[in-house]
């Protein structure tokens, strides 16, 4: 989708956001952080046959389905199983709280098979629903299955595991020796960001005998700086204020998890003359954000179209259950994204500890503790 960047941030300011990304997953690269895309596992995995009359639907959270953000990453995944399937899709925009059960009620109303709901917002409306009606698969983002209820499963993530290896990263490349983070709201599926990145930080000063200092996240206490207010995830000159605060600290890498609102992080990046950048969160934001290109780093990547995509592929397979999708780095559900501008800044040194640090979260020699972990 083609828009321009004063576009994408009007509707993002006018649109309060649940977290999210959005765009498709990276190509492949020289880079070691990269993996091989999301959307490229979902693919090349073979599909069942083509079903014209089963449908598949989706209610987003606030902001849409061309958010560049959460939403529409999800809803990216249902568009491929059409493509690759021949499925018939529905699908209903939420933009307000109060919308949710009647905006679930009516894909029920409209004879879908499966209904998918994009974040944990929608955990009420979703379980409520699926109880109602068990004869419909439901699939609910960023939320864990519901005990007792065989036909909703959750597709969750954990992003600790990127974002520990975001802060090694952003500790070997900050100048000043004070990197930055802040989120959107107080919720576990943002401070698990703000907690691997934390644990990245600590890891790197420990191998290196550095002292670089994180700000804006507390893990201890779990408890930092969030933008807030009625539309923290929307509120993208709050995001900028918010950033700059971090800066104004010495920070010269941030880790926004705010949505579109991290955006102002962006423009605060921008506005530096390279002094700051910053590592992006849910998708990769050089191709979701490619004004702001040269001030990513890299991206902390969340594969929600591929548990979108398999969450479907089940469904019509007749295998669909209530086990929860659970996007880890072993299974390229979650990602370091490419260099990209930064390809030849980040040492050899640097990418080739980022790959071991991967290998060793995989195989469990690191170990990353979060309580917002998926279970």
């Amino acid at each position: 989708m083609k828009k321009s960047l004063l576009s994408v941030l009007a509707l993002s300011a006018a649109s309060a956001l649940t977290l999210a990304g959005c765009a498709a997953p990276p190509s492949a690269t020289t880079s070691p952080a990269a993996t091989d895309s999301a959307s490229a596992t979902a693919a090349e995995s073979s599909a069942p046959a083509a079903e014209s009359d089963f449908t598949a639907c989706m209610v987003s959270d606030a902001g849409g389905f061309d958010d560049k953000s959460f939403n529409e990453t999800a809803h990216n995944g249902m568009m491929q199983a059409k493509d690759e399937w021949g499925i018939q899709t529905n699908q209903i925009e939420s933009n307000a709280e109060g919308e949710y059960a009647g905006n679930v009620q009516s894909m029920i109303d409209a004879n879908c098979n499966i209904i998918i709901t994009v974040g944990f917002a929608l955990a009420t409306a979703t379980e409520a629903a699926a109880k109602q009606n068990p004869e419909v698969n439901f699939a609910i983002v960023d939320n864990s299955s519901f005990e007792g209820v065989d036909n909703a499963k959750g597709l969750i993530f954990n992003t600790a595991q990127p974002s520990f290896m975001a802060g090694y990263l952003a500790a070997g490349m900050t100048q000043t020796g004070t990197v930055g983070t802040f989120g959107g709201a107080k919720y576990p599926t943002v401070s698990i960001f703000m907690d691997g990145f934390a644990q990245g930080i600590k890891y790197y000063n420990e191998q290196k005998g550095a002292d670089v200092t994180l700000i804006g996240w507390d893990e201890a206490k779990q408890d930092g700086q969030f933008v807030g207010g009625n539309n923290p995830f929307g509120d993208i000159p709050g995001g900028k204020n918010t950033a700059s605060t971090l800066i104004a600290q010495g920070a010269d890498i941030i880790l926004p998890v705010a949505g579109p609102a991290g955006l102002g992080a962006l423009q605060a990046a921008k506005e530096s003359n390279g002094k700051v950048n910053a590592i992006w969160v849910d998708t990769d934001g050089f191709v979701s954000a490619p004004e702001f290109g040269p001030q990513i780093l890299s991206s902390v990547e969340k594969g929600m179209d591929v548990a979108v995509f398999e969450a479907i592929k089940a469904a019509m397979e007749g295998s669909f259950s209530s086990d929860p999708y659970v996007g880890t780095l072993e299974n390229d559900g979650v990602s370091l994204a490419p260099f990209h501008d930064f390809e030849d800044k980040v040492s050899d040194e640097l990418k080739s500890e980022l790959e071991q640090i991967k290998a060793d979260i995989i195989s469990g020699t690191i170990t990353i503790t979060s309580p917002s972990q998926p279970k």
